[in-house]
């Protein structure tokens, strides 16, 4: 019988391999996600470790728990003005463009397989969505920052696509288990998912930030826990009534991460140190899932359904649903590579294995070996194609926000920390041209490695981080001013 203690012993030792092995080859490109497969692989059945195991259930457990932690995180890493100004693209791209993904990818799985359309769909539709955190560590790995619109763009996209390939999926599975079931379900099954999601994630961002605020507590170390409770309360309520729980989680996450609340500085690491080990936990149970023999024997399969989705169905996604916002054409393009698969389309390859679809072990090691193949393809070459695309500048690692200023719900004062878009109209401008309350306070700029003391003929540069001291009461106007498009943005 295998102890507890025996399990402890296995799980600290995969988890110090795997950030290990991810410090060892930060610089080479390679998503982070591939470093974790393959120490679990190794772990596995079929490597050096001999772990056996099958159980695609638990894994689907595991991975919904983690991307629940992912989604929330990366919602509070969002910077909602950034992100405000490409909201229609980025939604479109990520219902749309999922969608037509899925279609044309189901369309040549038809036809190399000789099946049904539907079944071919639900591979398409596994595979249509992209991995955000995938593709950042990459860009982070880099040390670069993309110009104007693109970062916020396939962020936000990426981080809201989800949604829509767990719907297709699902709703896929129905029709091929009860074809009798009229259509028209399935699409208020979309409906519900959408609306629920937004509504409630929306709401219950808010409440959270209300409660945290409202309640003080005398001990700091209840901050996380409780964060941490009402995060899983949002996703598993509104799961259960039908709505999308990974929707409402990100979106809870975005209006939580751009309000003030009690402990954000340290919420935020907290939220962020999780999301990490919610993402090595969940790609090691996944590499111990697969077992490589049966991966070699679709190979061919799996390289031509690749080459599809990455040369054929997500470029024509994005470049027609993107035809109505008027990006240009390197734009377009470099959002068509970076299409990185990730561990969403690998759990979502164990919905099939559990309803008890026709040839879901086939189903499952293809995605499996689309996603290898996407992240070894298109990983290591993502700065690149940006440096040759001119979409990139050079980025300095930033330095950490020296200050921490802690205010309860009964003090005025706040230390607001504000970010200055690459759209803001105050770029270029002195601090002493801007309109802020005359109770308030720029009392540091984080630019990058350095930390400035301002004073009134301070020149504002995209990236800023200004911590401004100011009554509560005028936060929200602090935020206002620094958000304001320039007439420029505006205009494109």
């Amino acid at each position: 019988m295998i102890t507890i203690d025996f399990l402890l012993l296995i799980g600290a030792v995969l988890l110090l391999l795997s950030i290990l092995f991810a410090k060892a080859f930060q610089n080479l490109g390679i998503p982070t996600m591939l470093i974790f497969i393959g120490v679990g692989m190794l772990a596995g059945s079929e490597g050096i470790g001999g772990i056996y195991f099958d159980d695609a259930k638990l894994t689907q457990s595991i991975g919904i728990v983690a991307l629940l932690f992912i989604l929330f995180s990366g919602g509070l890493d969002t910077d909602w003005p950034s992100s405000k100004a490409v909201m229609t693209p980025a939604f479109v791209l990520a219902t749309l463009g999922v969608f037509l993904t899925a279609v044309i990818v189901g369309i040549a799985v038809m036809l190399l397989f000789d099946t049904s359309f539907l079944w071919g769909f639900l591979v398409g539709s596994i595979v249509s969505s992209t991995d955000a955190a995938a593709v950042f560590s990459v860009m982070r790995a880099g040390n670069i920052r993309l110009k104007g619109r693109m970062k916020p763009l396939l962020e936000l996209e990426s981080g809201s696509n989800d949604p829509m390939a767990i719907f297709l999926t699902i709703g896929s599975i129905e029709l091929l288990l009860f074809p009798e079931k009229p259509a028209l379900n399935i699409l208020w099954l979309l409906i519900a998912q959408m609306g629920l999601g937004g509504t409630l994630g929306l709401l219950g961002g808010k409440l959270m930030t209300h409660l945290v605020n409202r309640l003080k507590f005398s001990y700091e170390g209840i901050y996380p826990v409780f964060a941490l409770a009402l995060a899983i309360l949002v996703y598993s309520f509104t799961a259960n009534v039908g709505g999308s729980g990974f929707l409402a989680i990100y979106i809870a996450g975005i209006v939580m991460g751009n309000k003030q609340f009690i402990q954000k500085r340290s919420l935020i690491r907290f939220f962020d140190g999780l999301a990490v080990l919610s993402q090595i936990t969940m790609f090691l149970t996944l590499g111990l899932l697969v077992f490589p023999s049966e991966i070699g024997d679709i190979w061919w399969v799996g390289l031509l359904i690749s080459a599809i989705l990455i040369f054929i169905a997500r470029p024509l996604s994005v470049f027609l649903t993107m035809i109505p916002f008027r990006f240009s054409f390197r734009e377009n393009l470099f959002a068509s590579w970076v299409g990185l698969r990730g561990a969403v389309p690998i759990i979502l390859a164990t919905f099939p294995l559990i309803m008890g679809i026709e040839n879901s072990d086939l189903i499952f090691n293809i995605v499996f070996f689309i996603v290898l193949t996407s992240a070894l393809l298109q990983g290591w070459s993502i700065n690149p194609a940006a440096r040759l695309l001119g979409l990139a500048e050079q980025e300095e690692k930033k330095k950490s926000i020296p200050l921490e200023f802690i205010s309860d719900k009964d003090d005025e004062t706040v230390l607001e920390e504000v970010i200055i878009p690459f759209n803001s109209g105050v770029i270029g401008k002195q601090l002493a041209e801007l309109e802020f309350p005359d109770t308030s306070r720029v009392v540091l700029i984080v630019r990058s490695e350095s930390n400035i003391i301002p004073n009134g003929k301070t020149e504002l540069m995209e990236g800023d981080v200004l911590l401004v001291l100011i009554k509560r009461s005028d936060a929200e106007g602090i935020r206002n001013i620094i958000q304001m498009p320039s007439r420029d943005s505006e205009d494109t």
